[in-house]
This record gives structure tokens, sequence and C-alpha cells, in this order.
């Protein structure tokens, strides 16, 4: 049996932060406190695809996506307007950071982190939405977490939220992330999305992107001072991290358009996806396509050679599905595709291939003005990594580190082991 570091491991992630917010880090007093008492990591490469759910699957299991399983934030479902998403545990294959702590008799909690949904921790809030016309949200959320804790945390702060429209979601999340610290749980995960929704919707560097993050030093010290008031603070450690990065675009590829034109996507008279050979499922920044048979293959290898000779249809480059399983992603596609900067991928069947996104588009949410789910290997894409308290030694810069060492790193902390993993502990931050 490892030692144990600490006792209660609060982890708060900040979606969307990036290695280029940190010097406006480094100036917000609540970071500012964490940065001097602790230790931190401004250049963490993340994964490809480097979108939300297979991130955050990687944070807790210290694996690539093509080994935990989830290799997108959404399912193929050809012709879906707003297809599902990996919201359930069961799509992560293998252990978790929680799945261990729990085994180790410890009080677990989680607050919107993805793919958590009927997943057996004790404070379960998950990320899940309703997505048919029929479904409810709270109830869906409701049978999907833990019941009696999120009615409480309704009718303690449901006055706060606004659907899921942000700032307001995180307010909620914040509110009840204070009120589950009461509890003193002994691994907290929480999710806040305030960022990354600003950078979708105004861009990167946007003013809206700024005042979000002020407001996450805010709720970065309101948590600070929660663990303080329940007398927890000096036997806690707080690791505040990001998943990925984002780009600003421009430009759509909706791929599924040519492929409908070349009778590789069937609809029927009604436009409903009836059959198809050839299928793009984009991952925002980058995108899979998935081909059903050998025979077809050439063609659409031909047809997307085609299309990259020419700078204007945004796609830099082509992996095969081999390629792809290698990079860390999924293996079982038969092409990955990455786009240009200035481009992101549609999963859309109709409009035009290359579609130049308005300001109208954004504001009815069609389109967005920011995205990640790019290649690691994009240059200043890269996310961040912090943590201070117990078991954390202070002042120590670490020059490089990768997604899938946070894991590893988290489960050390609490006297854990995830197995074999694809990542390593990152020991130069602990004090063992």
């Amino acid at each position: 049996m490892m030692t144990r570091l600490t006792d209660h491991l609060i982890v708060i992630s900040f979606d969307c932060l990036s290695a280029l917010d940190y010097p406006i880090l480094k100036d917000l007093p609540h970071f500012q406190e964490l940065l001097a008492h602790g230790s931190f990591c401004k250049n963490v490469e993340t994964i490809y695809p480097s979108v939300t759910y297979p991130c955050h699957a990687t944070i807790v299991t210290g694996k690539f996506p093509k080994r935990h399983g989830v290799v997108n934030n959404t399912l193929i479902q050809p012709g879906r307007v707003s297809p599902d998403w990996y919201w359930h545990r069961r799509a992560i294959k293998g252990t978790t950071l929680y799945d261990e702590a729990k085994k180790a008799r410890m009080t677990t909690a989680a607050l919107l982190w993805p793919v958590t949904a009927k997943g057996d921790i004790d404070y379960n809030m998950p990320e899940i939405f309703a997505n048919r016309s029929w479904h409810n949200q709270i109830l869906v959320s409701l049978f999907n977490g833990s019941p009696l804790y999120q009615l409480h945390m309704n009718r303690l702060f449901g006055h706060i939220r606004n659907g899921l429209n942000q700032p307001e979601l995180d307010d909620f999340v914040l509110e009840s992330t204070v009120a589950t610290i009461r509890k003193k749980p002994n691994l907290l995960l929480v999710h806040f999305t305030d960022l990354d929704t600003q950078r979708h919707y105004h861009g990167f560097s946007s003013e809206e992107a700024h005042a979000a993050i002020q407001r996450h030093d805010a709720r970065l010290g309101k948590i600070i001072r929660a663990l303080k008031e329940n007398g927890i603070y000096e036997q806690s450690t707080i690791v505040a991290l990001g998943d990925h990065s984002a780009l600003d675009e421009s430009k759509a590829i909706q791929l599924n358009v040519l492929f409908k034109e070349n009778g590789l996507i069937t609809l029927n008279a009604r436009g409903k996806v009836t059959d198809w050979k050839a299928y793009c499922k984009g991952c925002d920044g980058s995108a899979y396509v998935y081909v059903k048979d050998s025979e077809t293959k050439p063609a659409v290898q031909s047809l997307l050679e085609q299309l990259q000779m020419d700078p204007s249809n945004g796609i830099e480059e082509i992996l095969t599905g081999e390629e792809a399983g290698r990079k860390g992603a999924d293996g079982y596609c038969t092409f990955m595709l990455e786009a240009r900067i200035g481009f992101y991928f549609k999963d859309a069947l109709k409009g035009s291939f290359i579609h130049t996104i308005t300001p109208e588009d954004v504001k009815e949410k069609r389109y967005t003005y920011g995205s990640h789910g790019y290649s690691p290997e994009k240059e200043n894409y890269s996310t961040t990594f912090m943590a201070a308290g117990k078991g954390i030694r202070s002042n120590v810069e670490i020059p490089f580190m990768h997604l899938v060492d946070e894991g590893p790193t988290l489960a050390r902390l609490l006297g854990l082991s995830l197995g074999a993993t694809d990542g390593k502990v990152i020991e130069e931050l602990l004090d063992i």
C-alpha cells in the first residue's frame, strides 16, 4: 500500500484554460495564492482529439482515448442534429480515479465532470443534458446521478441557474461545490465551462473570455475559503488544470455535404439518413472519417487528397486510421483529418462544403468563432496544471508534462494506483 499524501484532493477543471492564459493567471489574487504556495506546469501537452470528453476521461484514467474508449465528445449517429454524448461512466474502459478512491473507502464527489453519469460516486451531479424533446433536464440529471444530493442542491441553488447558459451554470456549480465541501469528501472533481463557452462564441482573446478568467479566479477563491471555513484546508490539496486550448476560426468544413453529393450518404424524402458508405464525424479542429467497406476507401482517399491540395478547403493533414491510433486517437477510423488554422469541422449534411461563419450563425449558436479538437502539435496550443497544499512541493516549475501524466499523479496523492497507464507520476511535484 502506498503512502497517502493528502486527506482531501480537490481537482478543479477550468475547461479551455490555455498556457497562453498564464500571464493573466499569475496576476490574479487566488491563482496567485495557488502559485505562491504550490507548483505548476505551464506547458501541458493535451491529447488528440483535444475535445472535452476525451480529455476528462484521460485526466481520470491516465490513458489515451484509444485505450479508455472515449474517442470524441459525441457518438456516431449520422443525420442526428444533436447526437448523444459520451455521458455515461460505462463508456470508459478500465478503472478511473474515482473508482479507485471508492474501492479504498474514500468519499467521492463529482460536479458536472464529464463521463460520470451512472458512476459509482457518493455525491454525483453528472454533466448530461436533455437531448430529446420529451426529456426534462432536472429529471435526466437526477436519474443519472445521486438523486437526493442533486435535489438538495437544486432546492438550495436552482434559482441561480438559467438553463445551460453561462456564467449562471458555473455559478450554480460553484455554490453546489461549496456546499459539498461541508461533507468533506476525500476526492472532489469539479468542471467549470464558462471560459470554454465564451471562447466558442466570442473568440479566444475576447473581452468575454477575459471576464470569464476573472470569474474563475473568484470561484477558485470561494473554494479555498470554503476549505478554510470547514477546517480542512491544511489537510487538502487543490489542483487547478485545463484540458485543452482553443483557436479562432472563420470557416466550417462540411465534408458530409460532399459525401452526400458523391452518393456516399443517402437521405430519404424527409432528409433523414437512410444509409451511408462514408461519414465525417467532426471533433471540431479535427475529424474522423469512417468508411464502411474496403471498396469505397480508394474513392474517399482520392477525394480527400484532391481537397487537401487546395488550402482554401481547410484540410491540413490526412492520417490513416493506423496513424491516428499511434497518436492516441480512434484507430478504428479509416482516416483522421486535421484542419488548417481558421477552419473547423461540422457534421452538417446541408449547406455548402465550406461555410463562412457570420455573426448571425454564432448568435443562433449554429456555428462558433473558436474551437479546439486540433492536434497537440499545433503551435501555442498547450494547457496548464497547478497544484498546492498537502503533498505538493512549493515553487517547483515542471517544464513539460502530458495530460496522461495527470491521472497517475492525482492517484499517487491519494495513495492509489491506476494500473498500467500511458502517463507517469510527476514525482518532482510531490512532497514524498
